[in-house]
Formats: structure tokens, C-alpha cells, sequence
């Protein structure tokens, strides 16, 4: 008999698992019970099933089906990337209830919302509102599509036929206005009105535009949508100067795209490094060199003044003084949550719309994930989790009860066609961490450590380590041995292997 008490966590989606021991597979992303860790509440229990699907192991899309998928469509990743996820094909309805539910929002989360809704309940009306005019997309495909590896056909999640399939209402290029929670309505631009029983919110974030003087100048954009994308594809030609500024993943792709398309590049970067949020210098310097070998001008430490220019941009002029010529400016500097509709409806937000581990906001009837949600002081802005609060949200609106407790800050990432997996804290807060670096060849490997636990970690070109490395570290394992006997005729990341295969046994 199950004991109410207990709970598990998943390590990989935060899933929580109410009973006396973790189950068999987590159904929200499909990780084996070894991948729970006990936590104590008095929770009610609930009922679980398994779910037949494959994740990526470089960006951690998760595909459904009886097999893998011959190409990642996230990451372009090969087949053999994949890993099973157990199945049962075992589903049942939870609710019988004709609920209304809308979900503002059609990227990852709302999308993966509405699936989880229709696959729990036969009879709930879904409307889902999309401000784009395109189908629902991968938004990650944008620099593939800006870099012609794929066409604008190949960008949606799901053909329109599925939307009419699964009996869900897709209503394109409509957009919230308001949200009266008193009449549980919404207010549509255009004038019309929907009402809900539930409501998910999804509607995602938007990009954070540094206020540099001449920022409004023509040909100074970002790249978020479709439209962004075919905006500036418009205006690519062979031999036109372009500055990206931002050295995260999205100013990288983008530059990277815009080389391919045989443009002049230049990415500027504020930082030392690139990529200084999954990065330390030694593995930013080795990104740095990729991207200078694929034709992208690069400025650290680069401080923008102003664009300057007349109608149009012409150059981007840095503090220093120095000015690049430019005909096309990308800002690529980061996003921040749409969650000034829920702010105006009186909704609890910080700098998200602030929701609990039933990704419920301070209104039982509202729920919101992806981008706009903010879950115990965290915004993730990525790709897996928008997939998993989407998942769980859609779930629990139809009467389940299941509990996102947080995902692991890790990044599976392909950078300039590399693979990069950064997990954790990447850098010393003071003397008594230990630092363990590898480079062999192509491939570069970093590892933190403190009180003989790890606790963050860099792999950069081989990335096979990364699901050891991820379970040593959630699960906080005791490294003492290994730290102690270091044989000189193994690298440390063998060593680290025949560790763990001991330790997590």
C-alpha cells in the first residue's frame, strides 16, 4: 500500500511521484526509477502510467512514437542520438467533465498542453490562440531555416490536419488583450470575446532590446518568429555587412547562419567570453576559434554606444571608439516574459507570472508554464522545460494531479554543429572547489567539485559523458575515491566513467 507521506522527484522534469517507492517511469518524460530522489509531504496520492517515447540526447526534444525518429527535427541530431523511454500503453481518461479550456500561446508549451488535455480527456473543448499567422513552430529551427538547411514547410510541430483531428480549436493571428477573472472571459485585439473554465498561459516571452541610441533605426531587428526570420532573409545578399550583438547560443546560430547565407559577419559580445552563461573562458575560447573558422568576425568585451546612421542603420559604434560598418543589426541580448496581461488582470507575477508546483498561479483556475511562468524564483526561457510545464499544466486542468518541482539548470546544446552539454555551477566561488580540466583533440571537458561532490561540468565535443555526469550530480554523490586515486594511465573522464558505473549501479 502506498504510503501518502513519501514523494519522488524526477531528477530530469521535476515530475512528483506520490507513493512509498518512485514508479517504474516517470509519465511525464519517461526516465527509470533510478532517476527519483526521495522527498517527504503529505501530498495524496496519484495515479501514474508510462508513455512510450524516444528523447534526444543533445537538445532533449522528446519524440512519441514506436521508434525513433530518422533526424532529430530540433538539432538536425542522427537517430542514434535518441534513447528509449519506457512504454505502457496503458492511458486513461482522468476527466469526463466538457471543461472549456483556452491556451493563450502556441509555442512549445502551449502546443505540448494541448496534447496532454486531449490525450486525459476526450470531451474537453481546447482553443488555442496563436498571435502568428504561420502554424505552430519550432521556434529553436529559425537559424536552421535563416541558414537554408530546412524550408518554411518544415518548421511546424504538427500539419493542420492534426488540429482538426484532435478536435482543437487553432485560432491563428489572434491575441490576448485582457483577462477579466471575475467573469473568467477574455478580451480579444479585434473586439471579440472568449470565455474558459481553465486557462493556460504560454504566451511566451519577448526579446530584450538594449535602449542603445539609433536602436529604432530601419534594419535593426531581432529574430523571435517566423516573420523575424523571413524579415531577414529579405535582406541577406552575399557580401552584406551584418552585426549580431549577443554571444549567447541565438546570437552565435544566427551569425552563423548569416555566414552560410556568404555575408560579412561581425558578433559582438559585452563579456570576455562566449557563451558566459553555460561557459567558462577555456571553453569559450574554444567556441571562439569554430566560430572565426566558419567566416564570423568577433568582438569581446565589446560596449555599444550608439547605431548610427539616417533612415536606416550604416555602423554600430563601440565606447571605445571603433566603428563596424553595418547594413543589418540582430540584437540578440536575451528575452524577458510576456506577463504584463497577468500583471493588468491582478495575477501574481514577479519577473514572471508566479505560479506553484501544480503550475497554478495565484488563480485556481489559471495556469501558466514555458517563458512566462516563473516557478520558485526560476524562469527557464528553454526548450525542455516549456515541454514539460506544458505537459503537466495540460494534465492538471483536466483533473490530474501532478507536480513540477523544478528541473536541473543544464544546457544539451549543438553550438556551430558542436555538441555541448554544461550542466550546474561552471565556475569556483572561492578556493576550496577543485577544478579537473581534460582537452583531447577536438573535445574539452571540465569539472567542479566541492566537498568531494561535483557540482557543475562542461562537456564540449564529446558529450557521451553527460548523462553520468547529470545523475552524479543530482544525486549527489560522495567522489572522494575518485578525487583520491587518480591513475596516470587513464584519462579522468575513463576514470569518471568506472566511478560511476560502480556508484550508480
Amino acid at each position: 500500500m502506498s504510503d501518502p507521506s513519501k514523494r519522488w522527484r524526477c531528477a530530469v522534469c521535476g515530475y512528483l511521484h506520490m507513493a512509498s517507492s518512485p514508479c517504474d517511469c516517470c509519465p511525464i518524460c519517461g526516465a527509470t526509477s533510478d532517476l527519483f530522489e526521495a522527498c517527504a509531504a503529505e501530498v495524496p496520492p496519484v495515479a501514474t502510467k508510462q508513455i512510450n517515447r524516444w528523447r534526444c540526447l543533445t537538445c532533449e526534444y522528446i519524440h512519441q512514437g514506436s521508434e525513433a525518429p530518422g533526424i532529430c527535427p530540433i538539432c538536425a541530431a542522427s537517430k542514434e542520438h535518441f534513447e528509449p523511454l519506457n512504454d505502457n500503453p496503458t492511458t486513461t481518461s482522468i476527466s469526463r467533465q466538457e471543461l472549456n479550456i483556452v491556451i493563450v500561446g502556441a509555442g512549445i508549451a502551449g502546443v505540448s498542453a494541448a496534447e496532454a488535455i486531449r490525450a486525459h480527456s476526450a470531451k474537453a473543448s481546447i482553443t488555442l490562440l496563436s498571435r502568428e499567422a504561420e502554424l505552430p513552430y519550432y521556434r529553436l529551427n529559425l537559424t536552421r531555416y535563416l541558414a537554408g538547411e530546412i524550408g518554411s514547410a518544415d518548421l511546424a510541430i504538427h500539419p493542420a490536419s492534426w488540429y482538426t483531428e484532435k478536435n482543437i480549436q487553432l485560432l491563428l493571428e489572434t491575441e490576448l488583450k485582457s483577462i477579466n477573472t471575475q467573469h473568467k472571459s477574455l478580451s480579444l485585439h479585434g473586439g471579440d470575446e472568449l470565455s474558459y473554465d481553465k486557462l493556460i498561459l504560454a504566451n511566451g516571452s519577448h526579446p530584450f532590446v538594449p535602449p542603445f541610441a539609433g536602436v529604432n533605426r530601419d534594419n535593426v531587428t531581432v529574430l523571435r518568429s517566423h516573420r523575424d526570420a523571413d524579415f531577414i532573409l529579405a535582406q541577406i545578399h552575399p557580401g552584406i555587412s551584418c552585426v549580431v550583438i549577443g554571444g549567447g547560443l541565438l546570437g552565435l546560430e544566427t551569425a552563423a547562419a548569416l555566414a552560410k547565407r556568404q555575408a560579412d559577419v561581425t558578433l559582438l559580445e559585452a563579456y570576455g567570453w562566449l557563451m558566459p552563461q553555460q561557459l567558462n573562458q577555456a571553453a569559450g575560447e574554444r567556441v571562439r576559434q569554430e566560430a572565426a573558422a566558419v567566416g564570423i568576425r568577433l568582438g569581446m568585451g565589446a560596449r555599444i554606444k550608439q547605431l548610427d546612421g539616417d533612415d536606416q542603420v550604416r555602423e554600430v559604434v563601440l565606447e571605445s571608439g571603433e566603428s563596424i560598418p553595418a547594413e543589418l543589426v540582430i540584437i540578440a541580448a536575451g528575452v524577458r516574459s510576456n506577463s504584463y496581461i497577468a500583471r493588468m488582470a491582478q495575477i501574481e507575477t514577479n519577473q514572471g507570472i508566479l505560479v506553484n508546483n501544480d503550475l497554478l498561479t495565484d488563480n485556481s483556475d489559471i495556469y501558466a508554464v514555458g517563458d512566462v511562468a516563473e516557478h520558485q524564483g526560476v524562469t527557464y526561457g528553454t526548450w525542455g522545460p516549456a515541454q514539460f510545464q506544458g505537459t503537466i499544466a495540460g494534465i492538471n486542468a483536466v483533473g490530474g494531479q501532478v507536480e513540477f518541482a523544478g528541473i536541473p539548470r543544464s544546457n544539451s546544446l549543438k553550438v556551430l554543429g558542436t555538441e555541448l552539454f554544461s550542466i550546474g555551477q561552471i565556475r569556483p566561488a572561492d578556493g576550496s572547489y577543485q577544478e579537473i580540466e581534460e582537452a583531447r583533440g577536438e573535445s574539452y571537458a571540465y569539472f567542479l567539485f566541492h566537498d568531494s561532490q561535483m557540482v557543475g561540468a562542461i562537456l564540449l565535443g564529446d558529450t557521451q559523458l553527460s548523462a553520468t555526469v547529470k545523475h552524479l550530480i543530482e544525486k549527489r554523490v560522495q567522489c572522494s575515491a575518485l578525487l583520491g586515486d587518480r591513475s596516470k594511465r587513464e584519462t579522468f573522464c575513463a576514470q569518471l566513467e568506472s566511478f560511476a558505473a560502480q556508484v550508480l549501479d
